[in-house]
Formats: structure tokens, C-alpha cells, sequence
């Protein structure tokens, strides 16, 4: 356990040194800070038993102005301190941010399957907000602090040794409640983090469903379910907010007694002669100095447990190593001509109540160059699963695919998906403007590129017919738009990218009949030369396809053209008429 908390504290510090420098200037400045701060207590002193007694007021007014030239100089650390500080934490929290975002970029579909955005959100922004106010204020409190309860007991040894000892068997008791309690904290902490990630998950799940909950009228229920995930965040709340008033009210009582008994036994010093009002003065205002840093170890409890507690979900998250990855001198794939084929293709899952689930089993398939398989099916069968294991979106549990003879696992992730372009049933746009969501496909297109990519998705004439043409906002997951023209900029996204390979996921499912036929006149013109793969539930789609695959979870069970399984093949049959009369 001690040998994994130190592994996070060195992975945090790791994050300072990109920015030493800064982090180096921000630590001078808190030290000088410090070493005025301790200062002032010791001239005074001098000044009250020295200087004024004995009318020495030429040093006095050259003590004076020393005075206001070290405060000069401390309002300007103190800025350095407050906005570059700042910044230190800010730029740290960046390098992590982004290094957490391109780690999430390498996870596979199955991560982002089993993991929910509420609980990304979470670590991606909560937790790394108390992890910046760590990176700022803890080496600062940490440092400060050291140096003002040296600086302050050795001066108060200097004036009053008797003094110093009444403090110095009152740091013992104060260091023993600080971390009997700071174990509270933690564990009040983390178990915040996960409620607040919760929360999150909860939030997210239902704003994005808002408008299924209003069409099912289950407002109700959507307010049943977060106020549960509500109440439980608040008991978290409630037992930090209770460990933090315990530690603070702890820490604040014994800084009391600190004062009290420097009063109690200078005051009785005073009486038998053995120290003077003067040095009480001084030895009070060098205890204010002691108490500052006994509280702000105080806060800096605080801040380490809540850090720590967000910068071990930050570790755990990147400690999920994805799976899948390039392998070890993977190459580009290049000049694709697009034979693909499927060898004793198996794919299982991991189900978290049901244990591995088996999709597909034992698939054997060989798509020549320039053809076009239709892939039909009951759902849930592994039409789309199938696809995606082209572009390695899942991994094959056993067996090979391979494109122009090579093995997918031999080329980089990158190129591979470069060369596979996908336009799925579930269109999701971003929500900016339609230039940028067709530009997605190629982000170097032309404007005439473009143009031409949208008349050939039927698009163009449309977004013409809009006030802002093609800088049109279509809002959020696209939602000034009808499930129709989403379609189509996703199609005309495909067109852009221009890919030797293709996947049509019901491309058109969202279209009506007279734009369906439209746009598989484009389809047609574009998976000429192309291996396209087209998952459909609208057999008609597929009519003129160079072969047709009829899958279910047991594999491949019947193969041929329309022509071919409208006479051989039960399945295929049932599909095709079942399709047609749902049509009418």
C-alpha cells in the first residue's frame, strides 16, 4: 500500500517538470514571501527596544523605508505567486487533460461499450479540477509552512526559550489529530468521486433522452431515478462536509490553545520579571506567524486528499490499456484494391451478467475487388459486428481477416481505417455548422471538393435553400435537422472521404423512397470500383448486389444473388416479403 501511494506522488510530481522553471521562480517568490512575513515580528521588536527608547530616529525612519521596499517587493511575489501559480496548475492540468483525452482516443468500441460518458466527464473535468488546485497550493502550503514553523519557533527560542517549548509540546498532539483525521478525509473523498461521477452518468442520460422521456410522458420517472442518484451524491457530500468540519474544527481549537498558552505562561514570565511587555508583543505576533502555517497544513489536507483521491481515478483510467493497438512493426497499408476475406472469423464478449457471449462463430467469406456484398439477417445476428471488425473497431476472437492478402493486424490502425469508410444507420453529426460535418470526411477538401460531394447526396440544393447555407448550425447531435438530411451529410461525409472500402450500415433507413432511389443511384456510381458491404433490413437495397450473405450468431448460412435466394433460401424469402409488405 505505501509502495503504490508513493508510485502516485512520483507520477504527480512527474507533471511539474515540464514547467520547472516556473514551478522554481513561483517557490522563490513564496519563500521571500515567507522570510518578510517572519520579518516584520523581529523588527518590531527592535524598533520598540531599541531604536525608539534610545531616540535612535534616523535608523528608525531607515528601518522605515527598508520596510516598505520589502513590501514592495512582497506585493509583487505575491502576484507572481497568485496568477503565474495559477497558471503553473493550469498548464499542469492541461498536459494532463490532454494526455487523459489521447489515451481515451486509443480505447476500443468495447471501452467506450462498458464505460459510461457521465463517468469520462467526470474524471475528465471534476477530478482534474482538484487535481490543478493540488499542483498549485500543495508544494506552496507544503513549502511556506515548513519555513514559517522553522522561522517562527526559532525566533521565539531566540526572545523566549520558554515560549518555544510550551509551542513545541503542543505540535506533537496537533500532528497526531492531523493524520488520524486526514484518513477520514480521504476515504470521505473518494467515495465523493465516485457519487459525483454517478451524478454525472445520470445527467447526461437524461438530457440526451429528454425527448423519448417527454414522448413516453415519463418525466416522472426520469425525476424518480435522478433524485435517487441526487440523494445518494448529497449522503456523500454530507459525510465529507462532516469529516472537513471535524478536521477544521480540530485544527482551529488546538491553534486556540497555541495562543492561549504562550498568553498563560508569558504573562506569568512577565509577573516574576523574566521577559518584558516588548517581547511579549513580539512573541505573540511570531505565534500569529506559527498559526499561519498550523492552518494552512489544515487546508492543505484538504487539498491533498481530494487531489490525490481524483489523481487515482486519473491513474486508474490510464492504466486501461487498450486493446486494441499497432503491433510491434506495423506498416502502412497502402494502394488498396480491396480484396477482403474472412477466415474461421470468431467474435465473443465479455457480458457482465451472462459471462462471454458468443456473436459470431467460425465465418469464412472472400469479397473480391470491386464487389458488392449484401449482408442480411435477423437482428442481432452480427450484420453490423461483422463490419466492424474490418476496420478493427473489435477485435476477432479467433481467425484472420485480410485485406489484399494482409493480415489487418500486420497494419497500422490508422492507415487501416483510412481505407474503410463507414456510414451507419445511427447517424451522428457534431454540433457545428454543415461545412464542418461534411469536411469530417476529408479536413484538406477543396470547396468544390465539398460541393460536389454534397450534389452527389442530394444535399446541395437544400443547403442552398438555407439563410446561411453551408455555415448552417444544425445544433446538437444534429437536431435542427430531419433524420433524413442527417443521412445525407453523413453520406456526402463518405463521398469526401472517397475510401477504396465501404460499409453502408441501412445508409438509407432514414430516407424516403423517392430519395432512397436517388441516392442509390449515387452509391451505385460510387462503389464502382469499390468493395462495398451493404447491412440492410430493406432488401430491396441490396437487389442488384454481386452477392448476397444470409448471417445469423451461428455464421454464414446461405449465399447467392437475389435472384438466387428468392428461390432457395427460406430465410431470405421470409426477410425479403416480410420487408416488401412493411413497406406498403
Amino acid at each position: 500500500m505505501k509502495e503504490q501511494k508513493n508510485h502516485y506522488i512520483k507520477r504527480f510530481i512527474s507533471y511539474y517538470k515540464p514547467h520547472w522553471k516556473l514551478f522554481l521562480i513561483d517557490m522563490v517568490c513564496a519563500v521571500l514571501i515567507c522570510l518578510i512575513d517572519l520579518a516584520f515580528p523581529y523588527a518590531t521588536r527592535v524598533i520598540l527596544n531599541d531604536l525608539l527608547p534610545n531616540q535612535q530616529y534616523r535608523y528608525f525612519f531607515l528601518l522605515m523605508a527598508v520596510i516598505t521596499v520589502c513590501y514592495v517587493l512582497r506585493a509583487l511575489c505575491q502576484y507572481f505567486v497568485d496568477y503565474w501559480g495559477h497558471l503553473l496548475g493550469v498548464r499542469m492540468e492541461a498536459d494532463i487533460r490532454k494526455e487523459l483525452f489521447c489515451h481515451l482516443q486509443k480505447q476500443s468500441f468495447t471501452f467506450f461499450d462498458q464505460t459510461r460518458t457521465g463517468q469520462i466527464m467526470s474524471r475528465l473535468i471534476n477530478d482534474l479540477f482538484e487535481i490543478v488546485e493540488l499542483a498549485h497550493h500543495g508544494p506552496e502550503d507544503i513549502f511556506i509552512s515548513l519555513i514559517m514553523l522553522i522561522g517562527s519557533f526559532t525566533a521565539l527560542f531566540v526572545i523566549q526559550w520558554k515560549l518555544a517549548l510550551v509551542l513545541l509540546c503542543m505540535v506533537p498532539i496537533t500532528v497526531v489529530f492531523i493524520v488520524k483525521k486526514r484518513t477520514n478525509m480521504g476515504q470521505a473523498s473518494r467515495k465523493l468521486k465516485e457519487k459525483t461521477g454517478n451524478i454525472n452518468s445520470a445527467l447526461e442520460s437524461s438530457i440526451s433522452g429528454i425527448r423519448v422521456a417527454k414522448a413516453f410522458a415519463n418525466e416522472d420517472y426520469e425525476l424518480e431515478k435522478f433524485l435517487e442518484d441526487n440523494n445518494e451524491y448529497r449522503n456523500s457530500k454530507n459525510g465529507f462536509y462532516k469529516a472537513m468540519g471535524t478536521f477544521h474544527a480540530g485544527v482551529e481549537t488546538l491553534a486556540c490553545f497555541f495562543g492561549f498558552f504562550v498568553l498563560l505562561v508569558g504573562g506569568l514570565l512577565i509577573m516574576n520579571k523574566n521577559m518584558t511587555v516588548v517581547d511579549m508583543l513580539a512573541a505573540n505576533l511570531y505565534v500569529a506567524s506559527f498559526l499561519q502555517p498550523v492552518r494552512r497544513l489544515g487546508n492543505f489536507v484538504e487539498l491533498f486528499e481530494g487531489g490525490m483521491a481524483g489523481f487515482k481515478r486519473f491513474v486508474e483510467l490510464m492504466n486501461v490499456e487498450p486493446d486494441i493497438t499497432d503491433k510491434e512493426g506495423a506498416k502502412e497499408l497502402k494502394n488498396v484494391k480491396g480484396d477482403v476475406t474472412f477466415s474461421h472469423v470468431t467474435f465473443s464478449y465479455e457480458d457482465a451478467e451472462e459471462g462471454e457471449k458468443e456473436v459470431l462463430s467460425d465465418i469464412n467469406l472472400t469479397v473480391s475487388a470491386g464487389k458488392t456484398i449484401g449482408i442480411v439477417g435477423p437482428s442481432g445476428g452480427g450484420k453490423t459486428t461483422l463490419c466492424h471488425l474490418i476496420p478493427r473497431f473489435y477485435e476477432v476472437s479467433e481467425g484472420n481477416i485480410t485485406i489484399d492478402g494482409i493480415n489487418i493486424k500486420d497494419v497500422t490502425l490508422a492507415s487501416l481505417r483510412e481505407n474503410v469508410g463507414i456510414v451507419q444507420q445511427d447517424v451522428f453529426l457534431f454540433p457545428g455548422t454543415i461545412r464542418e460535418n461534411i469536411l469530417y470526411g476529408n479536413v484538406n477538401a477543396s470547396e468544390e471538393e465539398m460541393i460536389k460531394a454534397a450534389k452527389e447526396a442530394m444535399l446541395h440544393d437544400f443547403i442552398m435553400s438555407l439563410p446561411q447555407k453551408y455555415d448552417t448550425i444544425v445544433g446538437e447531435r444534429g437536431i435542427r435537422l430531419s433524420g433524413g438530411q442527417k443521412q445525407r451529410i453523413s453520406i456526402a461525409r463518405i463521398l469526401l472521404k472517397n475510401p477504396p472500402i465501404l460499409i453502408l450500415d441501412e445508409a438509407t433507413s432514414a430516407l424516403d423512397n423517392e430519395t432512397e432511389a436517388k441516392i442509390q443511384q449515387s452509391f451505385a456510381r460510387l462503389a464502382k470500383g469499390r468493395t462495398t458491404f451493404v447491412i440492410a433490413h430493406r432488401l430491396s437495397t441490396i437487389k442488384d448486389a454481386d452477392e448476397i450473405i444470409v448471417i445469423d450468431h451461428e455464421g454464414i448460412k446461405e449465399t447467392g444473388t437475389h435472384e438466387e435466394l428468392l428461390k432457395t433460401s427460406d430465410i431470405y424469402q421470409r426477410l425479403y416479403y416480410g420487408t416488401e409488405r412493411s413497406k406498403l
